[in-house]
């Protein structure tokens, strides 16, 4: 069969999978099992790969990095240091207009550095500070957008979830991909922040305050004074981020030891704050919720990127990008389209695995950074989880908080400004791709 024809039959077959219910994990697993047999013209041989597939995968040392970071943000989560940081941030911006969205910001900025998902981030700070928010009379789509878009950070600060997945998938060193995203995430967090306090100095009415609070040195105090405790819960989290990062980035240890030596870190963080034991089997019980999904359709994944080599697809869909578009910013500016417009309707993780193994030959071929590329595309992968009708973060927000008045509209209409900053970011990654490359260049 032509591998032009071959590829619209699999592209058209998962989607019309998806698009009726499937799971991801099945429609890909089910297209890729197909596609070989139809291949091989054998059943047999087809299973036999799906079965290597599988070994594989899961015996990759790699894919224990997942479970490893999924269950030291849980822990972390539900230790209450989550809180404290939170507390000490706010405090700390307590003469600056709208603090509580400043330090929204300023939270998620260090607790995606100690998560990795942006799921989490979006639930732990809609529990903590969308009631601050309301007390202080925040107008409520401004409170929700700040905490639904500023839990995209979870995604792109390393460790990430993504990232991780990213280069399993296109086979990146994960070490180098999470220092590729620590100038990024600072420089998007940077964007939310001057966003914000632009905001507050021009309508200080949506932030609970008026004119004459916001100049009123003197009204700015203290509500929560930082304790003892506040602080060390906060010197705990900081210090994990840095055993974490600071061994990556020195060679100490590999990505997957870092999730293991955090993991024992947090523990002793955990029992330091009084985790009982009830809450640490939560932990461990959440964390294989969420990871088992993932390593699934990883596995399915490896399957699909041998269908897709084997079939010549990579080599139609390069034709099409390049045929369609030969200069570079154009093949990109495609991708972040598609990568938006399946960010309307599927997670972040199903949108790599359905994408990647198809567009990381296609900008290698191109001439792309790979480091550049990867980060646009989780910086605008993570878009899609703010883009109606299906944000993933929009959602969440909306099941962790019990205000009724609270409408999937008004976090919708909330978090606009900051899909809008993310693309801001994409076309500046785009025009400078040393924004994500320089520092892995310097250090790694």
């Amino acid at each position: 069969m032509d591998p032009s024809i071959f590829a619209l039959m699999v592209v058209s077959g998962l989607i019309f999978l998806i698009f009726t219910g499937f799971p991801v994990v099945v429609a890909l697993g089910l297209c890729s099992f197909l596609g070989i047999a139809h291949l091989m013209q054998d059943y047999d041989i087809a299973g036999a790969l799906l079965a290597s597939s599988a070994y594989g995968a899961i015996r990759s040392y790699v894919f224990a990095t997942i479970p490893l970071f999924v269950l030291l943000g849980e822990i972390i989560s539900r230790s209450g240091a989550a809180t404290d940081l939170y507390r000490v941030i706010d405090t700390a911006m307590r003469r600056l207009p709208g603090r509580l969205a400043l330090a929204t910001v300023g939270g998620n900025t260090v607790f995606g550095a100690v998560t990795g998902v942006s799921i989490a981030s979006a639930a732990t700070f809609s529990r903590i500070a969308y009631p601050e928010m309301v007390r202080a009379h925040y107008n409520k789509s401004v409170a929700l957008g700040s905490i639904a878009g500023s839990a995209a950070l979870g995604m792109l600060i390393p460790p990430s979830i993504l990232l991780i997945i990213w280069g399993v998938v296109a086979s990146e060193s994960i070490g180098r991909l999470f220092v590729a995203g620590i100038v990024p995430g600072i420089l998007l967090a940077s964007m939310f922040f001057v966003f914000l306090l632009t905001l507050a100095l021009i309508k200080p009415k949506l932030f609970g305050e008026d004119s004459q609070s916001v100049l009123d040195k003197s009204k700015a105090a203290i509500d929560n004074p930082i304790t003892a405790k506040m602080l060390f819960g906060c010197f705990l989290v900081i210090a994990l981020i840095m055993v974490i990062l600071g061994g990556i980035w020195t060679g100490f240890f590999t990505p997957t030891e870092a999730g293991g030596v955090g993991v024992l870190f947090a523990v002793l963080v955990g029992l330091i704050k009084g985790m009982r034991v009830k809450e640490f089997v939560q932990s461990v019980l959440n964390t294989g919720r969420i990871s088992a999904p993932l390593l699934f359709l990883l596995i399915t994944a490896e399957m699909y990127s041998r269908m897709l080599a084997q079939g010549g697809i990579i080599d139609v869909v390069a034709g099409l990008f390049f045929g369609l578009a030969g200069d570079v910013t154009m093949i990109l500016i495609i991708m972040v389209m598609v990568w938006l417009l399946l960010g309307m309707f599927l997670d972040s993780v199903s949108i790599i695995l359905l994408t990647v193994p198809l567009f990381a030959p296609i900008a290698a071929q191109a001439g792309m950074d790979p480091l550049a590329f990867a980060i646009i595309g989780i910086v605008a992968i993570e878009a899609g989880l703010l883009t109606p009708p299906f944000g993933m973060c929009v959602y969440t927000v909306k099941g962790a908080v019990s205000d009724p008045d609270v409408t999937l509209a008004k976090i919708f209409t909330g978090a606009i400004p900051y899909w809008l900053i993310l693309l801001a970011l994409v076309g500046l990654i785009m025009t400078i791709p040393e924004i994500a490359s320089w520092l892995p260049g310097k250090l790694l």
